[in-house]
């Protein structure tokens, strides 16, 4: 019984003393202890260390990402950029000797931002995330339509998907607990100006007025500010996008693919249109109508099954990588 005794001791000293080396470094000091008649040395540990620095080294090829600056594209206008990754190695070998596992699938990464930003482009429409990013937004505008938004709001529940609602001011106006449940369930919210005008046939002041009314009644309504701005129907000129910009601090959002659902087209014919446009960054225009509602639920089966992530518009965007 005593020797048991001796050797349950031994063996939590070893584990404490081992605890003890790995938490504090570099280690100075020559120290030992004898486990099972085993000498385990701080020597030892910065060699099986120096050891692991060299595998990781190893293990890192092919593996890291430089990063994607943000450009400005003819066709597509303001494209986000790109997080890369590097192994960080010391962390990496803290994890492995922790674990006691090494092994690729073990690396630990950090992510480094391009050197060009979104926000560094200025006023640019933006129409799509960066093509690298496996990132989708179904995004709703929303204007009318009230009858689809429960079932609509409850298949998005049903995926786990968080998703960005353009809302009409005056709909906001009119429709306050319906904004509400919106917002409750955690989805984003933009901005879709007041009145669904063409905000690019309207003057200076008409155009501050149908964002900065919208910008109220959603804050008063929702304790919201949006920073997101949807033009009604996609019609847009220059000065919008600018005075969205520098008046609001809000960036101006078009779409990749659109639905074209106020049409009233089948169900069929919305999943094959999408489903067909679907791809990295990709920016889906619905609204709350009987062909989207009918079709979201497979349309977002299809999207995870290409290895996209449905997302809100501002995660699309962000050149933050996926966890």
């Amino acid at each position: 019984m005593a020797e048991r005794k001796r050797r349950l001791w031994v063996t939590v000293f070893v584990a404490g003393a081992m605890a003890l080396l790995l938490q504090y470094q570099p280690i100075h000091q020559y120290i030992s202890f004898v486990k099972n008649d085993q000498v385990v040395t701080a020597e030892k540990i910065l060699d099986e260390k120096e050891r692991l620095r060299a595998q990781i080294e190893q293990w890192k090829e092919g593996r890291e990402e430089a990063p994607v600056d943000a450009v400005v594209d003819q066709t597509w206008k303001a494209i986000p950029g790109y997080n890369g990754r590097v192994v960080d190695v010391e962390a990496s070998v803290e994890k492995m000797l922790a674990a006691g596992v090494t092994g690729p699938e073990m690396l630990v990464y950090k992510e480094v931002p391009p050197a060009v930003s979104l926000d560094q482009l200025g006023a640019q429409p933006i129409y799509r995330g960066n093509p690298k990013k496996p990132t989708i937004s179904f995004m709703i505008n929303v204007a009318w339509g009230n009858e689809y938004l429960d079932s609509m709001l409850d298949t998005l529940d049903k995926h786990k998907v968080k998703t960005t609602f353009f809302l009409d001011g005056s709909w906001v106006k009119r429709y306050p607990e319906e904004a509400k449940k919106i917002a409750a369930r955690g989805h984003e919210i933009g901005n879709h100006a007041y009145s669904h005008p063409d905000m690019s046939t309207l003057g200076t002041q008409r155009i501050h007025q149908e964002i900065s009314r919208t910008q109220d009644v959603i804050s008063k309504t929702l304790g919201i500010k949006p920073a997101l701005f949807a033009p009604p129907s996609g019609s847009f000129n220059k000065q919008v996008v600018q005075i969205a910009h520098a008046s609001y601090q809000m960036k101006t959002i078009m779409w990749t693919a659109d639905t074209v659902d106020w049409k009233k087209p089948s169900p069929s014919f919305v999943i094959k249109k999408i489903s067909g446009l679907m791809g990295n960054g990709v920016l889906v225009l619905m609204h709350p109508t009987a062909a989207s509602e009918a079709s979201l639920d497979q349309l977002l089966t299809i999207a995870k099954q290409k290895g996209l992530h449905p997302v809100t518009v501002s995660e699309v965007l962000s050149s933050r990588r996926l966890p």
